[in-house]
């Protein structure tokens, strides 16, 4: 049966889970498996690093912690924006993701945090960075 390695094509379940044991995001709710490549960039190092060695029908849980999962909160990333230029029919509340140009001009997704009178902080760390995870996984295949 073949073991994960660098380059094998996986389909997984998966599930990451905060500390207090909610659910952050995870394949089981949608009915579907993930599928990938490692090395392809949809994981990170280090979660792909606990993948390799697993096969078919394997399960694992491993906690990770916040600076091995999705990094630490970088403070470069919040940003501060006057409130005037969220125009038209946007909400401007607190817990809103959003979509802003980068330089580049992808897309990149940001959390309304604040809102102080004309200033609106937006976070563009990922949702969960600062977080300790528990990674759950259920490999269904490996090519």
């Amino acid at each position: 049966m073949p073991t994960i390695t660098q380059n094998s094509a996986v389909t997984l379940h998966f599930a990451i889970k905060l500390e207090d044991g909610s659910v952050a995001d995870s394949t089981y709710q949608m009915g579907k498996p993930a599928k990938l490549i490692i090395g392809d960039g949809s994981l990170s190092d280090n979660f792909e690093t606990h993948l390799i060695g697993m096969s078919k029908g394997q399960k694992r849980s491993i906690s990770l912690a916040a600076s091995d999962a999705f990094g630490l909160s970088n403070p470069d990333n919040i940003h501060y924006m006057e409130r005037a230029k969220f125009v038209g029919d946007t909400q401007v509340e607190v817990g809103t993701v959003m979509a802003f140009s980068g330089p580049d001009g992808v897309e990149i997704p940001g959390i309304i945090t604040e809102i102080a009178g004309d200033s609106v902080t937006v976070d563009f760390n990922h949702p969960l960075a600062g977080r300790d995870v528990v990674f759950e996984v259920e490999i269904v295949g490996v090519e």
